[in-house]
């Protein structure tokens, strides 16, 4: 039975999302074919039909998930250092430490992109470098909105390697407070 366009697009869609979350919670590397495909309810053989390789849904899921963060990060039309502050406030949050398989790629699946092949890398610097931009539109400062991006997804992966909660809290808290500060002094 050969199944509809849209059929094997919505099944391809969901894998990609699937894997994504896979992926940002146990690391890309550790997750097989067999264990992508079972999220789905589907056998590992299917999974060709809907991508060549492993490293071909690596790459779609870094698209996707960068896409997605730059979407969530950027400012939107109202371009303010006020709203950047709010996006700051959400992304240095417990619930974004706690919920790592909905959140920003970067600081789960950074180390990963890190030692993907260069046309993934590239497509991680083209979309990390449209939200820096993003951002050094509001800050005017290129080299500060470098600075912040790097620190917001540092802060995130030293509050996720802690255990106790409070030193989470306060490991993004001091972030947000010296971050808030500098934008504001800008």
């Amino acid at each position: 039975m050969r199944y509809s366009v849209s059929h094997k697009q919505q099944t391809r869609d969901k894998l990609l999302h699937s894997s994504a979350a896979l992926a940002k919670k146990e690391g890309f590397a550790s997750v097989g074919v067999d264990a992508l495909m079972k999220a789905i309810g589907l056998s590992g053989g299917a999974f060709y039909s809907h991508f060549s390789s492993k490293d071909a849904l690596f790459s779609s899921i870094v698209e996707h998930e960068l896409s997605q963060s730059l979407e969530r990060l950027s400012v939107g039309e109202v371009q303010s250092r006020e709203r950047l502050q709010r996006c700051l406030k959400f992304y240095l949050s417990m619930a974004h430490v706690e919920q790592v398989q909905d959140g920003c790629a970067l600081p789960s699946m950074g180390a990963e992109i890190a030692r993907a092949d260069i046309a993934v890398r590239q497509h991680a610097q083209e979309w990390i470098c449209r939200l820096q931009a993003n951002w050094a539109r509001i800050l005017e400062s290129e080299s500060l909105a470098w600075a912040i991006l790097s620190q917001c997804v540092g802060a995130l992966v030293v509050a996720r390697m802690m255990v106790d909660p409070q030193v989470q809290a306060q490991v993004l808290a001091s972030s947000y407070e010296a971050l808030s500060q500098r934008i504001s002094q800008e």
